[in-house]
């Protein structure tokens, strides 16, 4: 490659010849042409050296422009601004910005200032490059991408940062709950079976020896040896540092939880936004800006090659859809939405019936569980002890696949589509989770009546849950191993053989058995629904966190060998910047949903009297009060204003006013943008208006 001569700007504003102008032609100048552009933008030359529009055509113009270009020219080089914004080529800016440095050195009137914001600007650089180095299975990501796609590969992305929230998580429970509970002592073991009071007895764990299948059924239910252990609510002792730990590490841990979902979710609305704005044709993005020249070796070419044909195939796909859209007359409209609602209606009855049955699960499971014919046989035990969960399972594991049937028939595009069944699938996880939580509400609160026999004397049901924390944390550990030993059964018994099937059968009962693809929004959903109850229940079973962190780690692997070993590339793909920002948006919704009864749990139920922390507490909030008037008098002063309308009002104030100019910024760059778009129309306009008048004018020419 021949090296490209390099640039001197001082030698352009001095030289004094510039190129004799050209014969003149016959016909209009290309002076008046410009003139009649639709922008009538004024004249701006294309950097030093180079002619304005016009110049080559007449000589007396052409020799008042080269002037007032030189001029133009000089003044910039005496007074130069930044070189990103000096209306040269390339190479003249770099040897722009060259010069200028060379010159700061020779006379050392570099700002200090400056030197060190640039030494700052670099060292973020370099620390984010070492970030981002740093990350596990990058590699396997990039692999996946190019393989099977920018949606697969957002779905592991996803994965991999859940598995970062658990283990923070986890860091944060061993710093504020375990590292305290045995700073102040070992701590007691359960209570005496002959301990009474107004509340009842809690007996937790098995007396004496016990059988092997009675230590497996403890195991997967929580219960015996596992219900007295650091893994639940009740085991941790009732002293005042812990209670306060215990409390703060919930609210951090969701604070946490909160800021870095919110920096992954504006991150991935800028992907959204470009990719859904007019501003950029998604094309010429994908064609003129999507190569990384930065790579090396083949397997990553290919692996970018892979990401954009990918692309564009998600693009031309959805271009038809839209296409056939538009020509839609008024009753075929009419028909679509006709369609949309009948299949809606199915789509809440669906629901309703799945809510309907996990609530019945719920309640029906208490009173299988004192039958003595139950309690005789463990394995039967066991599955009505498993009754929720089987029914949640269930529940996920069958209408998934019905909405999926559902989305293509309603007419939309394949983003759309995707968005679709993601919000049911969503709205059925969360909810059925929610509608086991208020099954569990029922039982726990008596159905919210205080004066009940049961809820009277403690304001719970003792008699049925004596340390209702603890079941809570019960059910959601239930729920978590019963996810995994389902995500492991489907691929050890139906995703591997449906392989062997479809490879060892070549014939009719191997294109029977069909070439499998990964469900990403069936895949990402159980994520969310999975970390949504490691949330719920993180409270009730402070090592959950640490549980999840080791599920996930096992998912990854499973999930990564499922995928190469097992599947096939989608056979019709979808953008990746839209599940960018829809996931994060997702997890957003379940952080909300899961914070709902943790806060309910945490300021009206009354906790239990016989376990946990806040044993003898009116609440579990009680504790917060008491700690803060046991500090020294300023401290308790200052605290209590902060909860008092003198705080809250100018706060509100204040936020308001920040609110407000915030928008104001927002509207005035939208205008701006709306502007720059109509100049780039504008521009558009332009060179299809020069393009028309130079064919004209070649036909003139040659007709001459």
């Amino acid at each position: 490659i021949e090296e490209s001569p390099m640039w001197e700007p001082e030698a352009w504003a001095s030289s004094g010849g510039w190129p004799a102008p050209r014969e003149t032609r016959t016909g209009p100048s290309l002076s008046s042409v410009l003139n009649e552009l639709p922008s009538a933008a004024t004249l701006r030359y294309r950097g030093p050296g180079v002619l304005p529009w016009g110049a080559q055509e007449e000589e007396e113009d052409g020799q008042r422009s080269i002037q007032s270009v030189a001029e133009a020219t000089q003044k910039e080089l005496q007074e130069p601004g930044p070189s990103r914004e000096l209306p040269w080529p390339m190479q003249a800016r770099r040897a722009h910005r060259q010069g200028l440095a060379r010159n700061q050195v020779a006379q050392g009137s570099g700002s200090r200032a400056t030197h060190w914001t640039l030494l700052l600007r670099r060292s973020k650089e370099k620390v984010r490059e070492g970030l981002r180095s740093v990350q596990p299975w990058d590699w396997t990501l990039k692999r996946i991408g190019g393989q099977f796609g920018a949606g697969t590969e957002s779905y592991f992305s996803l994965l991999r940062f859940l598995l970062l929230l658990s283990v923070v998580a986890s860091v944060f429970t061993a710093c504020m709950i375990l590292l305290p509970t045995w700073l102040e002592g070992a701590p007691p073991g359960p209570p005496a079976p002959n301990a009474s009071s107004p509340c009842g007895s809690y007996m937790p764990g098995s007396q004496g020896l016990v059988t092997f299948s009675t230590h497996l059924f403890n195991f997967l239910s929580g219960e015996g040896f596992l219900e007295w252990s650091p893994l639940f609510y009740g085991f941790y002792p009732r002293r005042p540092h812990l209670a306060i730990t215990y409390l703060c590490s919930t609210f951090a841990i969701c604070l946490l939880y909160l800021l870095l979902i919110l920096h992954r979710s504006v991150s991935g609305l800028k992907q959204t936004l470009l990719a859904e704005s007019g501003a950029v044709t998604s094309y010429s993005h994908r064609v003129f800006s999507a190569w990384d020249f930065g790579l090396s070796g083949e397997v990553h070419v290919r692996l970018r090659q892979r990401n954009i044909l990918f692309e564009l195939q998600v693009e031309l796909e959805e271009a038809a859809v839209r296409r056939q859209a538009a020509v839609r007359t008024l009753g075929q409209q009419a028909r679509v939405w006709s369609v949309r609602l009948l299949l809606n209606t199915a789509v809440v009855a669906l629901l309703a019936a799945a809510f309907y049955g996990i609530y019945w699960a719920t309640g029906a499971t208490v009173e299988l569980q004192e039958e003595p014919r139950i309690q005789g046989m463990p394995l039967l035990k066991l599955v009505v002890n498993y009754l929720p969960s089987i029914f949640i399972s269930g529940v996920n594991f069958v209408l998934p696949p019905v909405f999926k049937l559902i989305a293509p028939l309603e007419g939309y595009t394949r983003s759309r589509q995707i968005v679709f069944i993601l919000l049911r699938t969503v709205f059925l996880r969360l909810a059925s989770l929610l509608v086991l939580l208020f099954s569990l509400w029922n039982q726990i609160t008596c159905g919210g009546d205080a004066d009940a026999e049961e809820c009277k004397t403690c304001g719970y049901n003792y008699k049925e849950l004596p340390c209702w924390e603890t079941r809570l944390g019960q059910e959601m550990y239930k729920l978590l191993l019963f996810d995994l030993l389902t995500g492991l059964a489907v691929t050890l018994l139906i995703q591997f053989p449906r392989k062997l099937l479809c490879g060892l059968c070549p014939g009719a009962l191997g294109r029977f058995a069909g070439t499998l693809e990964f469900q990403v929004p069936d895949e990402v959903l159980g994520l969310i629904y999975a970390q949504t109850v490691v949330w719920v229940g993180s409270f009730f079973c402070p090592l959950l966190p640490l549980l999840n962190t080791a599920k996930f780690l096992l998912l990854f692997y499973l999930k990564k060998i499922t995928l190469f070993s097992t599947c096939s590339p989608a056979s019709r793909t979808f953008r990746a910047s839209t599940v960018n920002f829809f996931f994060p948006l997702v997890l957003l919704l379940g952080l909300a949903i899961s914070s709902v009864p943790v806060l309910y749990s945490i300021f009206l139920i009354p906790p239990s009297k016989l376990c946990g922390p806040f044993r003898g507490q009116s609440s579990i909030w009680a504790e917060i009060p008491e700690s803060i008037c046991k500090l020294p008098q300023t401290a308790q002063k200052f605290l209590f204003f902060l909860g008092t309308q003198a705080f809250a009002v100018p706060l509100l104030l204040i936020s308001s006013i920040l609110m407000a100019y915030t928008v104001a910024l927002a509207n005035s760059y939208g205008r701006l943008i709306s502007e720059l778009k109509r100049q780039i129309e504008t521009e558009a306009q332009n060179k299809v208006f020069l393009a028309q008048r130079a064919v004209a004018l070649s036909s003139a020419n040659r007709a001459l």
